[in-house]
């Protein structure tokens, strides 16, 4: 009965939702908000009734490059699984034309429409029967991040799309893939490289993966921490795990529209597929080279390049990319839209800044004295500081010239400079690593005069204990310390350069008293103006606190309008949201602890996204709205920022867009996806109908109900 059969299909279309393969997309793309598939039922007709019907699967642009030619495959006396699952290998549809001219014209034209009407690059399924097209389906089609960029520039300049539309269907993880390392010319020119290429199949998935081989799904996850190459005759959807886990995919059969490529394309992974001279023996665990013989069995290392199809037998070196062509055009686009928010970077030294600024960083939003402190040479210096009090002048040395090389590749750019944060026990050996040439080294007679001082310093709950603006009170020398290090060296480049523009924005930690913010900014100010006058010149430099205490957002509005009772003045220029520390401390959550918990938690329903990666909106997001609408009740031009990882977050860079922040920090790294994420917020912001965004008006329309 035909019946029963389609009732036997709908059961298994929602079936299907709790297989084990499903749990394991869903997770891997994180989605969490749907509850359930559809069924979809309708007639079909068939490419498998002789030589004048067949079946293609194509793209209107190449989703590997974006160039702006048709790319697809088709097969003759076929169904469309026979064409993505690889079971055979396909045609090219440039040659349909010959096989099935009047087909193949009327589809040329269809597409053509399709991409018009739709103002993007389309993927589409036919089918021809006895002669007849049939189009069964069109979507925008998955592309890699190189492609997704040369689309949008591409469709721009042909006036099919707008820049604001092209850049609302740019996704984060495109921008992540065209930062994903690749090999450079000089690379690909060398003899190392072209030497060693073994075989060349089909381009899957863009970049290059180094990697050991490994020939199961199983294996992959087990070893991903290594770095694996998964290597399979052609996947299947029972792969994605091991997909997941691998640098990259290499298969002998399928063509760029099999399961192995697409899937790779949607994830941004090096793929090369259908590389039909490779020989493939998942039970013996080897890869034989075809015309050579040569045999790669698992754990031996190989390259893939993904954008040419090429497998080299040997490690390569891999370099990443800089921002320039249809990428450097796109987000240029980015920044002329994004109207209110600008992204800064996390930066420590001189070269995470000017790869920041490379990558199209607006100044430094957070920069971490601490990590200056744990160079080898260095650390000797810093306990002997802690535990002794000796060596405070070589620690300025050392700071002073670091905020120099960083302001210096800022080049006018704000920096903001964080004093030193973590509890000072986490530059002291542990008691067990302590010999006797330590202690001589760190002025001790006796090991066991260090050990007592070093328990000594303990704490039982560090993050919550004697850290930030807490310990700078308790030891005021530090601060001194750290701002005549910041000024000074911003002096030294003005000394250098009389046009320089050195910008430092001194920011105070762990605030959660007004009291305490007041001590250390007068503190500062005292330190500055000795500074200045040593120097005999004038540094611009601004103050301002980290809001990472929940406390100190529910009183910002009486840190925010402190004045210094000497001159007037307003003491706090800035806030600069610390969201990683502020999420701990309202969610009662410990981030180093969390993964105990917080996947259950997702997978439960309980919580819909990772706290520290997506800004909780009801609960940490009320305080920043709180913090922010006080604050500039009571200082109209308080600078707002945020400086903890929901930076780099596009979900959290909205909420911030529309909360009225200024400016996002983040990884050098995630500056691209900020930039792209800040545009998209603005776009979205005025497509609903807001216009640039009236920071009064978000003051005044925020009315908390406590």
């Amino acid at each position: 009965d035909p019946f029963d059969q389609l009732k036997a299909c709908v059961r298994a279309v929602f079936g299907s939702w709790n297989s084990e393969r499903a749990i394991k997309y869903r997770e891997i793309n994180e989605i969490t908000s749907l509850v359930g598939t559809a069924c979809n039922l309708q007639c079909m007709v068939f490419g498998n009734l002789g030589q004048t019907s067949g079946t293609g699967v194509a793209f209107s642009r190449d989703p590997g490059n974006g160039n702006a030619e048709l790319l697809g495959e088709y097969l003759i006396n076929a169904q469309g699984e026979d064409v993505v699952a690889g079971i055979r290998t396909p045609e090219p549809i440039a040659t349909m034309g010959k096989v099935l001219p009047e087909a193949y014209t009327q589809f040329i034209d269809t597409v053509d429409k399709l991409e018009r009407h739709f103002g993007d690059m389309q993927d589409v399924e036919f089918t021809v029967e006895n002669g007849k097209l049939w189009m069964l389906q069109c979507r925008s089609g998955k592309r890699t991040g190189q492609a997704a960029f040369q689309i949008a520039v591409d469709m721009v300049e042909e006036g099919l799309t707008s820049k604001q539309d092209a850049l609302l269907r740019i996704e984060p993880d495109h921008v992540k893939q065209i930062l994903h390392p690749s090999f450079s010319k000089e690379v690909l020119n060398s003899t190392q490289y072209t030497s060693n290429v073994v075989a060349v199949g089909l381009t899957g998935g863009p970049g290059a993966a180094v990697g050991k081989l490994v020939f199961s799904t199983e294996d992959a996850e087990a070893q991903s921490e290594e770095g694996v190459i998964l290597v399979r005759e052609n996947t299947s959807p029972e792969d994605v795990g091991g997909m997941w886990a691998a640098k990259g995919i290499l298969t002998a059969r399928g063509g760029i529209t099999s399961h192995a490529a697409v899937v790779a394309r949607g994830w941004g992974k090096p793929c090369v597929c259908g590389c039909e001279e490779l020989d493939i023996d998942e039970n013996s665990k080897t890869m034989t080279i075809k015309s050579t013989g040569k045999v790669f069995k698992e754990g031996d290392q190989i390259s893939i390049n993904g954008n040419t199809g090429e497998v080299v037998g040997v490690p390569i070196q891999t370099s990443s990319v800089t921002v320039q062509g249809s990428f450097g055009k796109v987000l240029s686009w980015a920044d002329e839209v994004a109207d209110t928010m600008k992204v800064l970077t996390n930066a420590d030294s001189g070269p995470d800044a000017t790869r920041a600024k490379d990558l199209g960083a607006k100044g430094i939003g957070l920069t971490r004295t601490e990590h200056m402190f744990f160079a080898p040479e260095r650390l000797p210096v810093v306990r002997r500081w802690i535990l002794r009090g000796e060596g405070l002048d070589q620690v300025r040395d050392f700071q002073r010239t670091d905020f120099r090389e960083i302001m210096s590749a800022m080049d006018g750019r704000p920096v903001t400079i964080r004093l030193l944060d973590p509890p000072l026990h986490e530059f002291l050996p542990r008691a067990g690593q302590v010999d006797a040439d330590m202690a001589a080294e760190l002025g001790y007679t006796h090991m066991e005069d260090l050990i007592d001082d070093i328990e000594a310093m303990h704490e039982e709950n560090p993050m919550l204990g004697l850290r930030g603006c807490r310990l700078a009170i308790v030891r005021p020398e530090l601060t001194d310390m750290q701002v005549e290090a910041i000024l000074n060296a911003a002096a030294d480049l003005l000394e250098e350069n009389p046009n320089a523009k050195p910008f430092p924005r001194i920011m105070v930690p762990l605030v959660g008293s007004v009291a305490e913010f007041e001590q250390q900014a007068l503190q500062i100010k005292a330190a500055a103006t000795r500074v200045q006058a040593e120097r005999k010149m004038d540094i611009v430099h601004e103050i301002g606190t980290m809001i990472e205490v929940p406390r100190a957002a529910l009183v910002a509005d009486q840190i925010a309008g402190l004045r210094d009772p000497a001159d007037g003045a307003l003491l706090c220029q800035f806030f600069s949201y610390g969201t990683n520390d502020l999420t701990q401390m309202t969610m009662g959550i410990s981030r180093d602890d969390a993964g105990a918990f917080i996947p259950e938690y997702i997978s439960k329903g309980i919580l819909q996204d990772e706290p520290f990666k997506t800004i909780d909106e009801d609960g940490v997001g009320w305080l920043v709205k709180l913090s922010a609408a006080k604050g500039r009740a009571s200082n109209p031009n308080l600078s707002l920022s945020i400086c903890g990882e929901h930076g780099g977050d596009p979900a959290s860079i909205t909420f911030f867009d529309g909360v009225g922040l200024d400016y996002v920090s983040c990884s050098p790294f995630r500056v691209p996806v900020a930039r792209l994420a800040a545009a998209q917020a603005a776009i979205k912001r005025s497509k609903s109908g807001a216009r640039k965004l009236d920071r009064k008006a978000l003051v005044a329309n925020f009315k908390p109900s406590l």
